[in-house]
C-alpha cells in the first residue's frame, strides 16, 4: 500500500473555504510534484477534496491570536491534510 498526501491551506477554518496554498508528496512514484509547479491548486475548496475521494486526516488547531497580534502576518495556519491509499487490488479468479 502507497500513500499519496496533499496539504491544502485554505482561507480561513471552514472545509469549504478557499485554498490559498497547497503540496503535494506522491509516495506511488508516479508523479513527481514540486513547489511553485502550478499557478492553480488541485482543489478550490477542501470539500472538492473530499468529493474526489481524497481522505482528510488532520486539520491545524484553532488557536486565538495573542492580545496585540491580531493583525500580525505568519504562516499560513488552516493547514488541512489528505491522503489517498493505493495498493494492489486482489486478482480476480
Amino acid at each position: 500500500m502507497r500513500q499519496q498526501v496533499l496539504v491544502l491551506y485554505l482561507a480561513n477554518s471552514a472545509l469549504d473555504s478557499d485554498v490559498v496554498g497547497w503540496a503535494r508528496y506522491d509516495g506511488t512514484g508516479t508523479i513527481r510534484p514540486t513547489t511553485g509547479d502550478g499557478d492553480e491548486p488541485p482543489y478550490t475548496t477542501g470539500v472538492a477534496a473530499l468529493e474526489d475521494g481524497w481522505r482528510l486526516f488532520q486539520a491545524a488547531q484553532l488557536l486565538p491570536p495573542a492580545p496585540g497580534h491580531e493583525y500580525d502576518t505568519s504562516f499560513l495556519k488552516h493547514e488541512f491534510l489528505f491522503e489517498k491509499l493505493h495498493g494492489t487490488s486482489p486478482s480476480a479468479g
